[in-house]
């Protein structure tokens, strides 16, 4: 990876995903930080934005699709923040919500760590 740290935030409300995505990413140099929903991420990306955000559809509070659609409706730079939306779900509509709500990529998990790091860096725009 480049010298430039990536910013990365992780927004599911499983600790145990948390900790896995946490784990993978800062191995490759990434920082991450965590929400446990949409909500929570929404205050949080509103004051300090993330390079990239990875984002559970089904949370508490505020879920992936609202919490994406809400996103986009910022103001720049914050609406321009890809987002790779995660989840179990993996019917054609799961992925049109996404695609809808303004999510870059969808992956059905459970996620292989090497998938997930260069999803990360393709969307970072950084070398794996």
């Amino acid at each position: 990876m480049s010298d430039k740290k990536i910013r990365v935030m992780v927004v599911d409300d499983a600790a145990l995903v948390r900790l896995f995505y946490r784990d993978t990413l800062e191995k490759a140099g990434f920082i991450v930080d965590e929400a446990l929903n949409g909500l929570e991420a929404l205050e949080k990306v509103l004051s300090e934005a993330p390079d990239l955000l990875i984002v559970d559809v089904n949370m508490p509070q505020m879920d992936g699709i609202t919490f994406v659609k809400t996103l986009r409706r910022q103001e720049r730079p914050v609406a321009g923040i890809p987002v790779l939306i995660t989840s179990t779900e993996a019917a054609p509509q799961d992925f049109a919500a996404a695609r809808e709500a303004g999510a870059n990529f969808y992956l059905v998990k459970p996620i292989d760590p090497d998938r997930l790091l260069a999803f990360a860096a393709m969307m970072c725009g950084v070398a794996a």
